[in-house]
């Protein structure tokens, strides 16, 4: 006769308790698999967009700063028909800004090129 198993569970008890702890082990292998990433991929994107906004103020707070120093401590240089120009060299400046740092998100991860790897 076949002995029974060591931990005391035998028959159809034993196999359905046998049967729910492989169901919670499932379950929790897929959460551990798909919601923990998702959960640290949000924080990723919380802190880049909490760091894009914060860059973004303070550009406009540069901007504005930049301007007024181009109105006030350039003199009459561009007073009358020429108080435009300040808004036009911010605009540009502003501009030049943002094309380097999109150029620099979308040139994405460099490899790492430090390593020398000598050839035979």
């Amino acid at each position: 006769m076949a002995q029974g198993r060591k931990d005391g569970k035998r028959g159809l008890s034993g196999l359905r308790a046998e049967g729910q702890e492989t169901v919670n082990l499932i379950v929790d292998y897929i959460k551990q698999e798909t919601l923990d990433p998702v959960k640290g991929l949000g924080r990723y994107v919380l802190f880049g967009v909490a760091g894009s906004v914060a860059l973004s103020v303070g550009l406009i707070v540069l901007a504005v700063g930049f301007l007024r120093l181009l109105q006030d401590e350039t003199g009459s240089t561009f007073t009358g028909n020429l108080s435009w120009i300040p808004y036009v060299i911010c605009t540009v400046v502003v501009v030049g800004i943002a094309a380097i740092a999109v150029k620099a998100v979308s040139r994405g991860v460099m490899p790492d090129t430090t390593k020398n790897e000598e050839q035979p």
